[in-house]
């Protein structure tokens, strides 16, 4: 197991991933706020490659909750019947699309316990779309972020909230607002699950991962 990093080491590593990338952003493809939160809807066990070949054949057709309504769930579902879960996704997309025509106006809620209230939508789901549209200093514990938070050191935690309550309690003010996109970006590219890049890392100098290889 890692030893936590010390206050000085975790700002070094965000000061480091800030210089390399200072406007980090997500990878999945949208152009309106709700097409943000479908996407991110439709991600839970998918890549983003693959979400992103679904949505871009679905928001040409329906990209609003009324357009997605009139779609309804049979009909969705031949857009993500590629996607892992598609049958609950289409059922949970067209229930939250109904209540965002009816309690919303058809526009995407900024509050926590709103987005949560959505169906299909969950904490990490309600994270990114926090951060994401609205710039509230959250983070979403995916597989990346657990993985990177443990590994390094970051954050120590047995489950994604404790990761998410360690990482929210030792990241520097100035780094939470794209904490969640570096953590992301890093594990997906360089601190990847099965050989990490350890010799290409930017941030090895202040990992405590014990099986680091600097080779």
């Amino acid at each position: 197991m890692s030893r936590p990093l010390t206050k000085p080491q975790v700002r070094a590593f965000f000061e480091t991933l800030a210089a390399l990338n200072p406007e980090p952003k997500t990878e999945l493809h949208y152009q309106t706020p709700f097409e943000l939160l479908i996407a991110v809807m439709l991600s839970a066990q998918s890549t983003d490659v693959g979400v992103n070949k679904a949505t871009a054949r679905l928001f040409p057709v329906a990209n609003t909750p009324r357009d997605m309504l009139a779609l309804g769930e049979e009909g969705l579902k031949r857009y993500i019947s590629s996607l892992g879960l598609y049958n609950s996704k289409a059922r949970n997309i067209i229930a939250t699309c109904k209540i965002l025509v009816d309690e919303y106006d058809g526009q995407v809620p900024d509050t926590r316990k709103a987005l949560e209230s959505l169906p299909g939508v969950g904490r990490k789901t309600a994270n990114v779309v926090l951060n994401v549209l609205f710039g509230k200093p959250t983070l979403a514990v995916d597989t990346h972020i657990f993985r990177v938070a443990n590994r390094t050191g970051l954050a120590i935690g047995k489950t994604p909230r404790q990761v998410e309550d360690g990482l929210l309690a030792v990241i520097p003010e100035p780094f939470l607002r794209h904490a969640h996109h570096w953590l992301v970006l890093h594990g997906r590219y360089i601190c990847t699950a099965r050989a990490p890049r350890c010799p290409e890392c930017p941030v090895a100098f202040v990992c405590n991962w014990p099986e680091k290889s600097t080779a």
